[in-house]
């Protein structure tokens, strides 16, 4: 529809314009014949003898400078300016129905007197060659618009052909397929590509879905089978003794459901879109405090931060729990000592926690950070860790625009460093 109406207006355009060509173009026809008959006619005067037209429908007259007549023929309506027009050598067109084409110059006779010698003739059939010229053009740009529409009906149907191919071989993958990539190199072979590259990042998402979910059941499993164990046994044994005991086991193992589920929760909000407002948040102090609300009894706790404020553009709840994360991690793992520094750099502030620990293997780096991934599942699960706590921060910092990684740290532990984008002041 689009190609048939552009198709058609620049037709239309195109047959108003040509339509009126047709009168200058019948005009430019006569004034050559006019020339021609002209100059011969001149040649008469000049030597005396009357000019004569030869050609059919064609006039000669002879006038004198007034416009006066001297041929003996009637007087020839013309106006002073169509007369100073014809003297000086420029063809007059009389706008009457039909239309008369004067072509003239002035010459002399024998005797020496100026004599204007003018040739005419009338223009049969001008307006109406003008007028059928457009109706048929206007025909011709209406069956040019629908032969141009049907010609590019049938082309677009035939470009889209491969693409209805490549649809239905959509709809008829088995899971884990891909659709074959057509040999030529055009844009359904980049289509194809495009899709497929979908299509793994659907089954991506759809396996790490289903690992998560089936890690979230397991890991919520285990603190409330152990809850309900150890409920069990304080039904069975009515023991004083015995029941502050399984009441501290019941306290320790909803704490850790607690963070489970809370943890849950917050990646969930983060996947669904759900990001707090940003304000602004000094790391440097919000490392102190950290710092201060560290356990005591483990490794010691060491903070290096500029005296200046270092402000990010966060939520202070996100700053505190990618902290707290590290600064838990690197206790659970450290041997003697755990440093947190704050680094300013320009346009960045780095939060880097180093431990003396075991560190992270090089090959587990990547994966450190995914969600329920252990490096040593028993150990973690011996000390409390789900598996969440660096997957949260790694979520909260990249929704924030931030970096997170993991490398080797000099006192030969972990070292995690976490980037934030400065905040303008």
């Amino acid at each position: 529809m689009v190609a048939t109406a552009a198709t058609l207006a620049g037709l239309l355009v195109l047959a108003a314009q040509t339509s009126q060509l047709i009168g200058p173009l019948l005009v430019s026809s006569a004034d050559a014949q006019l020339e021609s008959i002209l100059d011969e006619a001149v040649d008469s005067v000049r030597e005396g003898a009357a000019p004569s037209a030869d050609a059919v429908g064609v006039r000669a007259r002879v006038l004198d400078t007034a416009g006066a007549p001297v041929d003996g023929q009637p007087r020839i309506p013309l106006t002073p300016e169509e007369l100073r027009s014809l003297k000086a050598g420029t063809p007059v067109l009389r706008s009457v129905d039909p239309p008369l084409r004067w072509v003239g110059t002035v010459t002399s006779d024998p005797a020496g007197r100026q004599r204007l010698v003018i040739v005419g003739t009338t223009l049969t059939g001008y307006f109406v060659a003008q007028d059928r010229a457009l109706n048929w053009l206007l025909v011709a740009a209406l069956i040019g618009s629908a032969v141009t529409g049907t010609a590019t009906w049938f082309a677009v149907l035939s470009s889209l052909r491969p693409v209805e191919r490549l649809r239905g071989a959509a709809t008829r993958l088995p899971p884990g397929h891909r659709l074959p990539l057509p040999s030529a190199h055009d844009e359904l072979r980049s289509l194809a590509a495009a899709l497929n590259g979908l299509l793994a990042r659907r089954d991506e998402a759809t396996e790490r879905l289903r690992r998560f979910t089936g890690d979230a059941a397991h890991e919520l499993r285990s603190p409330v089978t152990s809850i309900r164990v150890q409920a069990e046994v304080a039904v069975v044994n009515p023991d004083p003794d015995l029941a502050h005991e399984v009441l501290a086991d019941v306290v320790h193992e909803s704490e850790r459901l607690s963070a489970l589920v809370e943890g849950l929760l917050t990646l969930a909000r983060s996947d669904a879109g759900e990001i707090p407002a940003a304000q602004p948040v000094d790391v440097c102090a919000a490392a102190r405090a950290a710092v201060a609300r560290a356990a005591p009894g483990g490794p010691v706790v060491t903070a290096s931060t500029p005296t200046t404020a270092c402000w990010v553009s966060a939520a202070p709840a996100e700053v505190d729990l990618v902290l707290d994360n590290l600064l838990r991690n690197a206790v659970r793992h450290g041997r003697a000592m755990v440093a947190v520094s704050v680094l300013p750099r320009a346009g960045a502030v780095w939060l880097v926690v180093d431990d003396d620990g075991a560190g992270v293997p090089e090959e587990h780096r990547q994966r450190v950070f995914d969600r329920f991934y252990r490096v040593q599942d028993h150990r973690s699960r011996d000390s409390g860790g789900v598996g969440l706590g660096l997957a949260l921060v790694a979520e909260v910092v990249r929704r924030r625009g931030g970096t997170v990684s993991v490398a080797e740290s000099p006192e030969g532990g972990a070292r995690f460093q976490v980037r934030w984008r400065a905040m303008r002041t």
